[in-house]
Formats: structure tokens, C-alpha cells, sequence
């Protein structure tokens, strides 16, 4: 029971869930057959949990060094062979699941998705570039769903390009609480470089964007709910970034939820 528990806290629950729900979400849009969108998510949360414990893992001396207690590869509460075997395990269910649910999807899959992930853990992220492997996964989430229903259909090209803008939102509030321990040992992604403030106003700026794209991209005529949306957004990250503080941090949080719930409506 402690290991079971102590793999959960490694392997970044909260987002690994967040991508499983969003996919599912998506899954239900698409109309995917039931099993054929079960097979599907169970890739994608098996490719989250994959990044999650090797971004622990490789940075278990890191977190060590700045004392991350919340790390339990880090404090030695979970053995690095346990992270090694269960990763061998998932990474065995996300390949074997992801080409059972189409051959094509599979491979976005595997090389955009989960290869993004680990590309980020693997170095991305101590660079100007870290943000793209998330724009790229997050992106590529509705081209997988789509392609396993049919080969030959993509998604709405808004679509990927709402799902790009969450991917970059995704990333700056993800990296946001760690700005500290991470510049003590020497990593410099793009949020680093631009600091906390800046980082915050662009998470929110992504995430307004993305908003704007969900309810303006889809053909035919806006109703008039998505414009109220749209203006409640804009209004409150108006207001979060006049109150500053972590006011925009928590708008940013507030205004993902928003946006993957209208990508299921708008979809």
C-alpha cells in the first residue's frame, strides 16, 4: 500500500488526470466507438503516468538537492528500481494500447505525445524552447482521437490550435510554483526567463486565446452563451491581472477548466 501510494504521488496525479479527462472529453465529441475510445484513454493515461515518473526520476538528485520533501523518489520513499519496473510496465500497456487503437493515431501518439513528454524531461525543459513539447502534445491530442475513429479525418484545424494555447498555458502554470527550486539547480526553461509575473500574464493571455478560438472557430453562427463566455473570461482576467498577486495564477487555473468544458460543448 505505501508503494502504491507513494507511485501515485510521483507520477504528477493531478496532470496526468487532467490529459485522461481531456481525451476522454474528446473521445465522446469525436463519437468514437466505446471500444475503441476506452482502448485509447487507457494509452493516454498510461503514456501520462510514463512521463510523470521519469520527469521524478531524473530529476530525484535535483529535488533532492533542494530538499523536495513532496518527492518520494527523491526522499528514497520509493525505490528507483520500483520507478524503473513500473515504468517498463506502462510503457509496454501505451505502446501495445495506443497501435490497438489505430495504427496512425497510435503513432501520433507514441511520437508526439508521449515523445514530447519524455523529450521535456530528457533537456527541453532547461531550455528557451521548453514550452514546445507541451504546444505539440496538447495540440496533437485531438489529431490521435480523430484518427483512431477514421484514418483519413483530422480535427477542425481551431481545434489544434485550442489545444496548442492550453498546452503552453498548461506549461507555464505547471512550472510557476517550482521557479525557485528550479533556478537553484540550474534549470532555465522559458519561464525562468521571463519570471513569475510575466509567466503568470502569459498563462492567462494563452488560455483567453484559447478560449477566443474555441468559440469563434467552430462554422456556423457563435450561440449566444459562447459570447458571454468569451466576455466573462475576458473580464475576469482583466480583473486578475489589475488585483496581481496570484490572482492571475488562480484565473489562469479557473479559465482551463472553462476551456476544456467549452471545447466538449463547442465540439
Amino acid at each position: 500500500m505505501a508503494t502504491t501510494l507513494a507511485l501515485l504521488r510521483a507520477c504528477h496525479l493531478a496532470p496526468t488526470l487532467a490529459v485522461t479527462a481531456v481525451v476522454a472529453v474528446l473521445v465522446v465529441v469525436a463519437g468514437l466507438p466505446p471500444v475503441t475510445g476506452v482502448v485509447l484513454t487507457a494509452a493516454v493515461l498510461a503514456g501520462q503516468l510514463s512521463i510523470g515518473w521519469s520527469n521524478d526520476l531524473l530529476d530525484a538528485d535535483r529535488d533532492a538537492l533542494v530538499g523536495r520533501t513532496d518527492k518520494p523518489v527523491a526522499t528514497g520513499a520509493l525505490p528507483r528500481a520500483v520507478v524503473r519496473r513500473a515504468l517498463a510496465v506502462v510503457l509496454a500497456v501505451c505502446a501495445v494500447a495506443s497501435l490497438a487503437a489505430g495504427l496512425l493515431s497510435g503513432l501520433v501518439h507514441l511520437v508526439l505525445g508521449v515523445g514530447s513528454g519524455w523529450a521535456y524531461n530528457l533537456g527541453l525543459k532547461r531550455t528557451v524552447w521548453s514550452f514546445l513539447p507541451y504546444a505539440v502534445a496538447f495540440g496533437a491530442l485531438p489529431v490521435l482521437v480523430w484518427l483512431a475513429g477514421d484514418p483519413a479525418r483530422l480535427p477542425p484545424a481551431w481545434m489544434v490550435a485550442a489545444g496548442s494555447l492550453l498546452g503552453l498555458g498548461a506549461h507555464l502554470l505547471n512550472v510557476l510554483p517550482d521557479l525557485a527550486d528550479d533556478a537553484a539547480t540550474g534549470v532555465r526553461g522559458l519561464p525562468h526567463r521571463l519570471g513569475a509575473r510575466a509567466s503568470g500574464l502569459l498563462a492567462v493571455g494563452c488560455l483567453v486565446a484559447a478560449t477566443a478560438v474555441i468559440v469563434l472557430g467552430p462554422a456556423g453562427p457563435t450561440p449566444g452563451w459562447a459570447w458571454a463566455v468569451l466576455a466573462g473570461g475576458v473580464a475576469g482576467a482583466a480583473g486578475a491581472l489589475r488585483l496581481g498577486g496570484k490572482a492571475p495564477f488562480r484565473a489562469a487555473m479557473v479559465l482551463a477548466v472553462v476551456d476544456v468544458v467549452m471545447l466538449a460543448a463547442r465540439g
